[in-house]
């Protein structure tokens, strides 16, 4: 009996040195390390493949001076998923590695927990499995209102079945105050995992209308027929968007790690 193949991970890490609010946020310094080594660093604990997918020198020399790994994309995506999309083509073609799932890694997340990868790792242990995302269980009394964190409603296979921006679904019999203590509501994070083809395939669908309305790339991917798996963790995310973010950051940092 052929043992069953192993599948190939391997974690990309978008990184733009343009940045309306934050120009150059990947190289800024978290204690004595840029901000995109951190990044990398938490992601190697379980991933064997690591890269760093840009379209600035600055931040390629910055990945290869820390001794990580880098490929140059282009600068015209639209999204991360976009530039994982050219990574993995670039990927192969630079190593002869193929990679079966692509796990999409937020360049400004430095305290992602490498057990957060692994649940998303696990989602595809179900062959039909295409993609994957991490949520998270709102705890009573979180502000669920708040257009920036992006709500998803699940159904009974953890697949999702859409995400919004305002806080889904509409409790018709409690206060909004109340919501969240008479109903279980999910927040998205935006870590994703896709199989390699199905990364592919999502790059090349035109913007859909529900992605259009809720500025939500994946809404797109529902829209067009794909599912979306969700692993829940119970570890919050923590990115860096602002320079004071920066500052709470380098507070946390003897905390973590």
């Amino acid at each position: 009996m052929k043992k069953e193949q192993l599948l190939q991970f391997a974690g990309i890490i978008p990184a733009r040195y343009a940045s309306s609010r934050f120009p150059g946020k990947p190289l800024v310094l978290i204690g004595n390390k840029p901000m995109i080594q951190r990044v990398y660093d938490q992601a190697s604990k379980t991933l064997d493949l690591v890269w760093i997918a840009t379209d600035d020198e600055r931040i390629y020399d910055a990945v290869l001076d820390f001794g990580g790994k880098a490929i140059m994309t282009s600068s015209d995506h639209q999204s991360g998923t976009d530039r994982c999309a050219e990574a993995v083509i670039k990927i192969y073609c630079e190593t002869g590695k193929k990679i079966d799932i692509v796990i999409n890694i937020q360049g400004d997340e430095p305290f992602i927990k490498p057990e957060q990868i692994d649940l998303l790792k696990n989602c595809f242990l179900d062959k039909t499995v295409e993609l994957a995302t991490l949520v998270r269980k709102v705890e009573p009394g979180e502000d669920i209102f708040n257009p920036n964190q992006p709500k998803v409603i699940l159904d009974s296979k953890r697949n999702a079945i859409y995400f919004s921006r305002t806080a889904i679904p509409y409790i018709r019999d409690a206060e909004k105050r109340d919501w969240s203590k008479n109903h279980v509501f999910y927040k998205h994070l935006g870590l994703y995992a896709y199989r390699s083809e199905t990364l592919k395939k999502i790059t090349l669908l035109p913007r859909s209308l529900l992605e259009i309305s809720e500025s939500l790339e994946q809404n797109r991917w529902i829209e067009n027929g794909y599912r979306i798996r969700t692993a829940i963790t119970e570890w919050e995310s923590i990115g860096i968007d602002t320079p004071d973010d920066l500052e709470k950051a380098n507070l946390l940092l003897k905390h973590f790690f």
